[in-house]
This record gives structure tokens, sequence and C-alpha cells, in this order.
């Protein structure tokens, strides 16, 4: 199976009466052990307590008491309202960022030039009236979700925090474009590169949009900005799903919208510090060097240099890694896990090898975890040791150190980094997997 799977079944039992942690569906391969496994209740440790948002609807003046989840002064609050169009009447809630929330922030203040985490997406319509109702369901489906209108604000605060304006509207803006000068969707593009241009992440929405005739192929062009802040890959699969639904006329049967505080609120309040601080010195203390293929210890580039280079897998070849990690009760994920581990080790001429893995970050993230917007998914370090084990058992052992993994999918990489045996500033690994299921 796969993440998203996974989260699937997870709600299905739960409507059904029936939990089971991630740990126990990754280490019981077959229904009968799944069966023997579940609990028909929730254990104590796994229901986290979310406190409301207390901010009353009609509230025109906010105090520290009514946020629950970040600490903030009134001079501090008070900051905060002031960069928010119609003030404390447009302020739906606040609270902290996520795990790789706070390192996107991290890299969005260090780029000089551009964002490499600005998503874009390039749209054609074949009339203007197509593309008005497209911008339209767009709208609509931002009034849904708390987190496409959120903003971002870290200057003068303890910590960065995330606030849900009531009201906001995605600007268009029109771009004209003379056909005579090139591609027009070429020029639309270059335009609002996110190599060289950025979103101010300050003002809610998190989500840009440009419009472009292009009359030489006779359509309509727009180019649709998202940073990765507000969302990851469901989340763009969910705002597609609901955009239909609102071009079919079917918007008013969507289910509630879930919000991401929710979700936040048990990243942080889920798993204690200390016990994420524990497992990843047991894993990573006695690690002193980083793990770097032929030697390139450069992670600070903005990705102005990157190349891309992409090698399709034979078809046999899937068809036989399926059957294999079916054989042997594990995921392919797993399988393509040790296998990058056996490409790191000789690129690094070393057994002993660490390197990152993104986690879908929805695995614990209660009801509806597969239909919430936002940024969920995360990167953490995995090592493994190739070399002394036969292949059934080096992939098993590496299901293994997956499923203890997923247990702490939402700590931070800055965490995990300090509990290795390496010095910063040097990075505790510069290669990662990155396994998706499509």
């Amino acid at each position: 199976g796969h993440s998203l799977l996974v989260v699937t079944l997870v709600e299905r039992m739960r409507q059904q009466g029936l939990h089971a942690d991630v740990r126990t569906l990754f280490a019981t391969p077959t229904l009968a052990a799944l069966a023997a496994a579940v609990a028909v209740a929730p254990t104590e440790a796994a229901v986290i307590a979310v406190p409301p948002n207390g901010i009353p609807v009609d509230c025109t003046a906010l105090t520290p008491a009514m946020l629950p989840l970040v600490a903030l002064t009134q001079a501090e609050l008070d900051g905060i309202v002031a960069t928010v169009p119609g003030g404390a009447a447009n302020v739906q809630d606040i609270y902290p960022l996520a795990p790789l929330q706070e390192g996107i922030l991290f890299h969005h203040r260090l780029a000089a030039e551009g964002d490499p985490y600005l998503l874009s997406h390039l749209l054609a319509f074949d009339a203007r009236a197509r593309l008005d109702a497209f911008l339209g369901a767009v709208q609509a489906v931002i009034a849904r979700h708390d987190i496409l209108r959120t903003a971002v604000l870290w200057e003068g605060l303890p910590e960065p925090v995330q606030v849900v304006w009531r009201v906001a509207p995605a600007p268009v803006e029109e771009v004209p474009l003379d056909p005579a000068s090139g591609d027009v969707a070429e020029q639309l593009y270059a335009r609002f590169d996110p190599r060289h241009t950025r979103l101010d992440v300050r003002r809610a929405p998190l989500l840009r949009m440009f419009v472009a005739e292009d009359v030489a192929q006779g359509r309509w062009l727009l180019l649709l900005q998202l940073h990765h802040l507000a969302g990851d890959h469901t989340t763009l699969d969910v705002l597609q799903q609901e955009i239909q639904a609102y071009l079919a006329g079917e918007g008013a049967a969507l289910p509630a919208p879930l919000p991401f505080r929710t979700f936040v609120a048990q990243a942080r309040r889920g798993v204690d510090a200390g016990e994420h601080e524990a497992f990843f010195r047991r894993m990573l203390g006695d690690v002193v060097e980083p793990t770097a293929p032929f030697g390139l210890l450069d992670v600070q580039g903005d990705g102005e240099q990157v190349q891309e280079a992409r090698q399709a897998v034979d078809a046999g070849l899937a068809r036989r890694l399926r059957a294999q990690a079916r054989a042997l009760g594990v995921s392919v994920a797993s399988v393509c896990h040790l296998a990058w581990a056996q490409v790191l080790a000789r690129a690094t001429g070393r057994e002993d090898v660490v390197f990152g893995t993104v986690l879908f970050g929805r695995m614990q993230g209660g009801a509806g975890a597969d239909r919430v917007m936002g940024l969920f998914i995360n990167t953490l370090p995995l090592r493994l040791h190739v070399g002394d084990e036969g292949a059934a058992a080096a992939v098993r052992h590496t299901q293994q150190r997956l499923a203890a993994l997923l247990q702490h999918e939402h700590a931070s990489l800055a965490l995990a980094q300090r509990c290795s045996g390496v010095p910063a500033p040097a990075p505790l690994f510069s290669a990662l997997l990155n396994y998706r299921h499509t």
C-alpha cells in the first residue's frame, strides 16, 4: 500500500469504531494479524484534545486569552491585528506553524531573490467565460478553507504565527502580452518565474492569479501560484476536486471544511518533544559525518543551478518489485528506500548512510485527514546500514525503521539534526528520497 491508502483505511476503520496506530498497520501485513491488533476504542495517548478557537464570530477586539494555541502579549497581538485589513473583525484565528512550515519559512527568508517554495501552475481556457467561471470557483474554495486565507507573520514575535483572515480574496492581475515577442505561455511563466519573483507571505491568501490572452492560439491563460506554506500535493488534489464541484454546480454538496488548526495542535501536542529527541538520539547520536554523495555538501542553494534528469523504471522491473514486496509483506516504498541506501553507499563509499525521506504527514491526522487542506508533509532523516544481511532481512528491517519514523512524522528536522553527532553548520545529509505513489 501507500500513504493515502493507509490514511483512507484508518478513516474507514475509525468510522467502524476500530482503532490502530500507524506502526501497527505497517507491522501487520495480513488482515488476520491486523484484526488481532486493533482496538475498539482509541487509547488515551491517541486522543489529543484540541482546544476550540476562542475568537467569536462578531469579535471586534482580541485578547491573548482567545488564542489557546499560542502565547502572545497584548502588544504583540495588537501588532498582528494592525497588519490585517479590517482589523480584529477580519481575524478568524491565530496559531503557530507546523514543523515543515517553519523550515519553509526559513528558506523563504533566506532566499535573496525568488522563492524555491512558490508553486506555479499554468492552465489554458478556450473562452473567457470558462476562465471567469474558474476564477469564481477558486474564490469560493478560498472562502471555505482557513489555510487558503492565511498569512504568516514573524516580525517582533517570539515565534512565527499564521493568521487566518475571515475574508481574503485572491488577487487577479490581467497581464497584456504581445504574441510578436514569442510564445505567450512562455512569456507569462517567465515574467513570474519563482526563481526571480516572490509572494509576500505576510498577506493572505498565499495564492495569486495572473491572466493573459493568447490571441495567436485563440485561448486565455491563467498562471496560478500557491505558496508551499499553504499546501502540499494532497491539498492541490482537494483544491482541484472542489473547483470542479463548483463548476458543476455542486459546491453546496461539498462536506464541511476541516480546519488546519487541528493538525497544527496535534503536531505540536501529539508526541512530546522529549520523545522525539530520545528517538533521534538513538538513531543518530553516533553519526559524526554527513552522508554526502560525491562529497557534495553545499545545501544552501536557491535552486537557480538545478538540473534535472529523468529515468523511467522498466514496466517489467516495476512488476517484479511489487511482486517481491508482496511476497515479503512490505511496501514497495520500503524496497525503494533500501535501494536508495545502496545507491548512497556506493556514492559515498560507506555502508552506514543517512538520507532524508519525505513523509506524508497525515498518518495520525485524525478524522478527515485525507481531505484537509494545508501543509502536512515533512522531511526527516532515515539511517540504514547496508551490506551486513541478506536482501529479505534488509528490506524488512527498512520497513521497521520507516514504521518507527512514522510515529515521529511531525518532528522538526532541525531537532533531528541536533540529535546527531554532526557538528553545525555541516548538514546531516545532502540527498533525499521522495517516494510518491501515482
